[in-house]
């Protein structure tokens, strides 16, 4: 099956880390971000995953080249913002059959072989994996049947519109035969595409449980390195006081620090990208700190993200935004 990753944007929630590091090839813990996305499907079920990205695409042709993984990786670019639709439709003509699609930055205890079975077993042209929310107003929910049928699909609804707690968790498993009712310009699979199929009976949804994270956000992003330390969805490292850690052990505490980082400060809730430096003093929380950036003596930082190779200066206090 080939597996298609939506990954189009060009992650702004994330920058300045994204500036010189397209999103999909993010570390988190011991892989990318893109590995984290398809990790849900049994890896003997996946033939190939396509990327339809349009930023730093061939960044992520070179890195997957020779990356160590259990799939063959092709990029389909996208010169143009094509919309959710429009950059699978791009794909069109190399895929084949049944495929699974996912947006590129879910991290999610979504396990593909149930569902799987139940969009075999249903014989319908698309299953949307389904997590139930509190305030679904933010997202796309879905109404189900007691069949699983998809009865009603309605984008970002106001609070009177909501007739689901169930949204649209960014994963799907879709027959080819979707790419004839997709329009060949910019379009949107959930506004143009999912209510079509669920008009005409040939759309069902897969409600599952664990956890569902968007990690696109400086937060979020946190969340889903917590919950794969939690989970131990890492092969390499080791986690001490509640954080991964690629190389030696550190003082940092619940957080992600890959190889070559020197932690003489505090650091809480935060990454650390390769070769980070905190110095003695400094005090480091809730932060996304980049490649070989320094963190002076006795500086401040609280949900910063500092970009690849800055120099924050010792003494400085900062609290939000970016660096």
């Amino acid at each position: 099956m080939q597996v298609v990753v939506l990954a189009g944007g060009i992650g702004s929630r994330l920058r300045p880390w994204t500036n010189d590091v397209p999103k999909p090839l993010l570390p988190m813990l011991d892989a990318t971000l893109l590995e984290r996305v398809v990790e849900g499907v049994p890896s003997d079920l996946v033939d190939e995953v396509i990327v339809a990205g349009g930023y730093k695409v061939d960044m992520i042709k070179d890195y997957f080249k020779t990356a160590n993984v259990d799939f063959d990786v092709r990029i389909v670019p996208e010169d143009e913002p094509l919309g959710t639709g429009g950059a699978l439709g791009n794909c069109r003509d190399i895929v084949s059959g049944r495929f699974a699609c996912f947006n590129g930055d879910i991290v999610s205890s979504l396990d593909v072989a149930p569902m799987l079975e139940q969009h075999s077993k249903m014989n319908v042209k698309g299953t949307l994996a389904l997590w139930e929310v509190e305030d679904p107003t933010r997202f796309g929910i879905v109404g189900l049947d007691e069949g699983n049928k998809v009865t009603q699909f309605k984008e970002k609804p106001k609070p009177e519109e909501v007739f689901s707690n169930l949204i649209n968790a960014g994963s799907y498993l879709l027959e080819d035969e979707v790419f004839d009712i997709m329009p060949k310009t910019k379009h949107s699979l959930e506004r143009d595409v999912f209510p079509k199929l669920a008009e005409e009976g040939s759309l069902a949804g897969f409600p599952f449980e664990g956890y569902f994270i968007d990690a696109g956000t400086p937060s979020s992003w946190h969340d889903g390195v917590l919950r794969c330390i939690e989970e131990k969805r890492f092969k390499t490292g080791l986690v001490s006081q509640g954080s991964w850690h690629q190389g030696r052990r550190t003082i940092a505490r619940n957080s992600m620090v890959q190889g070559g980082c020197i932690v003489a400060g505090e650091v809480n809730d935060s990454t650390l990208l390769k070769g980070a430096r905190v110095e003695s003093g400094a005090v480091v929380s809730n932060c996304l700190i980049g490649e070989d950036a320094v963190i002076g003596r006795d500086a401040q930082l609280s949900g910063v993200v500092v970009g690849h190779r800055s120099i924050v200066p010792p003494g400085h206090i900062q609290s939000e935004g970016t660096f």
